[in-house]
């Protein structure tokens, strides 16, 4: 498994942490809000909203915290508050390319705040298109267990359009086009696979190594305090992290 996808899973650890903070909650607020008013307060016509709810209830995120954020949304609560949602793109350290998932309701705060951050490692912010080109929108679930041969024969039984199966560590990633991925979902459901998490990604076409300890800390570092920031929902990057890099800077951590 690539220093990449090892940082997913350490992203997936984080936002359970993040949930006893309740950080993670006001992201998922967020995302719920926004769901609902581009695609209706239904989750069974809205495939976004049905994704954001279950991602809600797995940290454990209350109930009526929940049902609060869809009713802003939809309109039946009005709090004043107006998100917008925006794509930020930029190089971090040692010219790696990054894409940021924003919403924010002030985008005049938002963006100072993470190019500060950019600095702070020496990158920079970029244009729009001039790192985006080099991703692609994808669908991605994560189960529990090494089932990849479970799911290839799953596939071929009920013609599911999967791209890819990988499986480590006691997982397996399944990568769909992103039109396939609420299909594929609810097969897996349906065969009562453990589902971690099932969203839509981006997943970059190149990447760059990152060959030694310090720089791979630094990296790190650099993606966690974006991840850390309340108005960013996803962060992606192409860089690559060698297993025994990786295993380094865990052994450190």
């Amino acid at each position: 498994m690539s220093g990449h996808s090892k940082w997913a899973n350490i992203k997936h650890k984080k936002s359970k942490e993040d949930a006893i903070r309740g950080r993670i909650f006001t992201k998922l607020a967020r995302e719920l809000t926004v769901a609902a008013r581009t695609g209706g307060g239904n989750p069974e016509a809205n495939p976004r909203l049905r994704i954001a709810i279950e991602k809600a209830k797995s940290v454990n995120m209350p109930s009526d915290n929940i049902k609060r954020a869809i009713q802003k949304g939809t309109g039946e609560l009005n709090d004043g508050t107006n998100y917008e949602e925006l794509m930020y793109e930029g190089y971090g350290p040692f010219g790696i390319a990054v894409l940021m998932q924003v919403t924010t309701d002030n985008k005049n705060r938002t963006a100072p705040e993470i190019r500060k951050i950019f600095s702070k490692y020496g990158g920079s912010m970029a244009e729009a298109g001039a790192v985006a080109w080099m991703f692609s929108r994808k669908g991605e679930i994560i189960i529990d267990g090494e089932n990849e041969e479970k799911i290839m024969e799953l596939a071929l039984e009920e013609d599911l359009f999967v791209d890819d199966v990988e499986q480590d560590e006691g997982e397996t990633k399944i990568t769909t086009e992103p039109e396939n991925l609420y299909q594929v979902q609810s097969k897996l459901k349906e065969h009562n696979f453990n589902i971690i998490s099932c969203e839509l990604v981006m997943v970059p076409s190149t990447y760059v190594q990152i060959n030694n300890v310090s720089d791979a800390k630094k990296v790190l570092s650099f993606l966690e305090q974006l991840e850390d920031h309340d108005d960013i929902q996803n962060v992606y990057s192409n860089f690559d992290i060698p297993d025994e890099i990786m295993k380094e800077v865990e052994k450190e951590n």
